[in-house]
Formats: C-alpha cells, structure tokens, sequence
C-alpha cells in the first residue's frame, strides 16, 4: 500500500476516531451540539446518549479497522481490507446522508471516497 493511500486512509480514521469520542464521551459539548446540530435538551436525554455511544463504538470499529488496513495486517491483505472498510465509510455516510443529513455525505463521504481513488490508483 502506497503512503499516500496511508495518508489518506489515517485521515478517515483520525475523523471517525473524533467521531467515538464526541458520540462516546463528549455528547453534550458544544463541539458535539455544532457537529449534530441538536439541541442542549436533546442531547442530554439520558436515551438518546446511549444511542449515541452506540453509534460511536460502531464509528471506532470502522477507525481501528482502518488503522489495521493500514499498518498491522499482513502485507499482502492490507490493499483488500483498506477497500473493505473505506467503502464500509462511505456506505455509512450515503446512508447518513439518505436518512439524516446531507452534510454526513460530505464531512464522512468525501475523504472516504479520495481514499477509496487513492488505493485504487497507487495500489
């Protein structure tokens, strides 16, 4: 796998990385309230805070896949498994966007689908 597919692929898990920690651990911040675009209120529900830790265990899981993709599995598997869970981002995101917010499809989408064309290109 290329660097600058690394790089790519490492900017998607760093982003869904913040993604855990903002759902998991920092739901009711500003930062979280700016990025959801949800109320004080909403946010602190005591239900709608376990939803979102869900959401953001399953957002880890796709971040540590892809720092794997990139760095620990065997060689040889690097290529198919960062294709795997980069396209597993922006299924995700088409998702997001077709049920929630458009704007999922550009923040968590686009740098998914450069690092999808950027394996595919400098496999």
């Amino acid at each position: 796998m290329s660097i600058i597919s690394i790089v790519f692929i490492m900017i998607v898990a760093l982003e869904h990385f913040y993604i855990l920690y903002l759902e998991m651990f920092a739901i009711t911040s500003k930062a979280a309230k700016r990025s959801f675009g949800l109320s004080d209120e909403f946010l602190k529900n005591k239900k709608v805070k376990v939803m979102f830790a869900n959401q953001g265990l399953y957002n880890g899981f796709l971040a540590v896949g892809l720092v794997l993709s990139a760095f620990l599995f065997p060689y040889d598997f690097r290529f198919i498994s960062g294709i795997f869970f980069v396209s597993c981002v922006i299924v995700a995101a088409v998702f997001g966007a077709l049920t929630s917010s458009k704007k999922i499809l550009v923040v968590q989408g686009f740098p998914a689908i450069l690092a999808l064309i950027m394996l595919i290109i400098f496999k």
